[in-house]
């Protein structure tokens, strides 16, 4: 191979790696939750799953040197999830959202049973109050937690899909301690926004 026929060829990688790491970008951006490598091999039209690792970690190094609001994570299981950072999810930015995936009352309920759980279906009634039957039906209509056993022994435990949707890892122990991260650092945001001065 001549050494011009070696510059069309490394031109016409770099192209292909280039269009592969838009369209990558894309279906994380689209999905608005956390992808697994053949998911991501299926928008690239790639199979190889180290070729996908690959692209998802420079996509990863990308984001880590930009100056924006958004960051790409890999997560636990060949998982990569685009998001805000969290610096940027309170506060004014927050009150932007049109629609939240849940109201005020199903999410309360949703952030004490993925920080309780497992646990009883009576110990959710008896702390969130009679209402919370139709949190729980909400709940498990979006496939965010599963209802166990009969009658009122229920026990209620967050889903994969729960663990996918807010990037938290699928191991019990170090979710609980993701989320006692999350609510420290949304309380500290919220303060912060709150004593600081209207514009």
């Amino acid at each position: 191979m001549t050494e011009n026929e070696q510059k069309v060829s490394e031109e016409i990688k770099q192209e292909k790696q280039t269009r592969q790491l838009a369209l990558l970008e894309a279906g994380l951006y689209v999905a608005g939750r956390p992808l697994d490598l053949k998911t991501l091999g299926n928008v690239t039209g790639t199979r190889s799953k180290k070729k996908i690792r690959k692209l998802a970690k420079i996509l990863v190094e990308k984001y880590k040197t930009r100056e924006t609001a958004l960051e790409i994570l890999e997560l636990e299981g060949d998982r990569f999830v685009m998001q805000l950072k969290t610096e940027y999810t309170a506060g004014k930015v927050r009150k932007l959202a049109t629609r939240p995936l849940l109201s005020a009352g199903p999410l309360k309920t949703l952030s004490y049973i993925a920080f309780r759980q497992p646990i009883l279906q009576t110990h959710i009634i008896d702390v969130r109050g009679h209402h919370s039957y139709g949190h729980l039906k909400q709940l498990e209509e979006m496939e965010l937690i599963v209802r166990e056993g009969v009658g009122k022994k229920r026990v209620i435990k967050t889903t994969q899909f729960f663990a996918d949707f807010f990037g938290l890892s699928h191991e019990l122990r170090i979710m609980k301690r993701q989320l006692k991260t999350v609510f420290k650092e949304t309380d500290k945001l919220e303060e912060k926004a709150e004593t600081s001065p209207k514009q």
